[in-house]
């Protein structure tokens, strides 16, 4: 692999902050936090570095924005803005070569109810950071993705977490699949018009628009992901596709009972569907009985739990992490929106300050891969869980 040409580029820095758009203090994307130590021998971190260098590592689901230093004052005001900074310099020591970056940040307003004019407004803005420098590709193909780990860049994959601003247009998913998004979830939380949300108190399913829908993302080649849709709607999903399905974050409910993990059944049908669960980390999601305070050990429970479930050819990691305060931006949530009540339903759990080890997109698969040398996995099974899965499922859907 040719060494990572990140060359120092910041977000809109050919504008003038404070000037051309408004000025915040943004989380730092490196060094925020100290490093967190698995206790690896010099010998196994050779290991894990050679590993992350000569195999091609893919995330599921991030966020690889810099929230504000200041969270619970500013996210709003910063969010509506569109223009959110990307964490370059993190992203460019993280060892991944490409992350399903989903959108919808910029100028949303609602919970379920990202409008169309506000995606496409965050859409644009990113795609417009992103002509200004020549570190991060726009991936629309597996193609992309290989070419971004030949090359030294990192390919980000457009994606969004729910498709309730597609209303009762079919087309519209045609006019995204056009500007470049690849990956839509069916439902965010809520329901909407084409199936209910895990926040539901009663799931009704997949509907007859949302059948259509799934036709039409099979046809134009969009991966579908139920990480938030119920799970009537998520297995009416699987069920009516005739591509593979995709959970690119969540954990397994089996291990911790509540509503935002999945319960065996819906893990089962999405592997018997030829795709695979990427498993997340983002605060108080896939804690454990075994580790109640949330760290890398929780979020590996999970791991170890869904591979013991599906096999390992069906797991991989979508960490749903960003670059800042994430209990922070939960406060804000949880206030603004009540999202944490599919989080805190459930088991108790200790408090915790960050996920100790998968805290931002920057350390993550860098951890997860020092982890799972530690643990005496073997070099075929590293790579395929870091990256070799998705590949093998995107050539199917895409």
């Amino acid at each position: 692999m040719a060494t990572k040409r990140y060359t120092g580029y910041q977000s809109f820095s050919y504008l003038e902050a404070g000037v051309d758009y408004p000025e915040f203090t943004l989380s730092a994307d490196v060094d925020r936090l100290p490093e967190h130590d698995l206790g690896l021998t010099a010998d196994q971190l050779a290991r894990a570095e050679r590993l992350l260098a000569d195999n091609i590592v893919v995330s599921l689901h991030d966020h690889p924005v810099r929230l504000p230093r200041n969270a619970r004052a500013e996210l709003l005001k910063w969010n509506r803005e569109a223009r959110l900074a990307y964490g370059y310099e993190g992203l460019s020591r993280s060892g991944l070569d490409a992350l399903f970056d989903n959108l919808g940040w910029g100028a949303c307003e609602s919970r379920n109810g990202w409008k169309w004019d506000d995606i496409i407004t965050d859409l644009g803005m990113r795609f417009c950071d992103f002509a200004h420098q020549d570190y991060v590709i726009r991936a629309e193909s597996v193609a992309d993705i290989r070419r971004a780990h030949t090359e030294g860049r990192l390919a980000v994959v457009a994606g969004l977490e729910g498709a309730a601003l597609i209303e009762n247009e079919i087309d519209r998913l045609d006019v995204l699949y056009g500007l470049g998004v690849r990956q839509i979830g069916i439902a965010y939380s809520n329901a909407n018009a084409l199936g209910s949300g895990l926040g539901e108190t009663r799931d009704g399913g997949l509907t007859s628009l949302g059948r259509r829908a799934v036709r039409r993302m099979n046809q134009l080649g969009i991966a579908i992901d139920v990480s938030h849709a119920g799970d009537r709607t998520a297995l009416d999903v699987i069920e009516a596709s005739d591509k593979p399905v995709l959970i690119t974050h969540a954990g397994a409910r089996g291990l911790w009972d509540t509503p935002r993990m999945k319960p065996d059944e819906v893990i089962r049908a999405c592997a018997d569907s030829g795709g695979m669960i990427g498993i997340e980390s983002a605060p108080y999601t896939t804690v454990s009985p075994q580790h109640r305070r949330h760290t890398i050990e929780s979020v590996m429970d999970h791991f170890r739990y869904c591979v013991d479930l599906v096999g390992i050819d069906h797991v991989g990691f979508g960490p749903d992490t960003f670059f800042g305060d994430h209990l922070d931006l939960h406060h804000v949530m949880s206030r603004k929106w009540g999202v944490a009540d599919t989080i805190r339903n459930g088991p108790e759990f200790e408090s915790i300050e960050a996920v100790a080890g998968l805290e931002n997109p920057g350390e993550c698969f860098r951890n997860i891969t020092r982890w799972l040398v530690k643990h005496g996995y073997p070099d075929d099974e590293i790579a395929a869980v870091t990256g070799g899965n998705v590949l093998r499922v995107l050539e199917k859907i895409w």
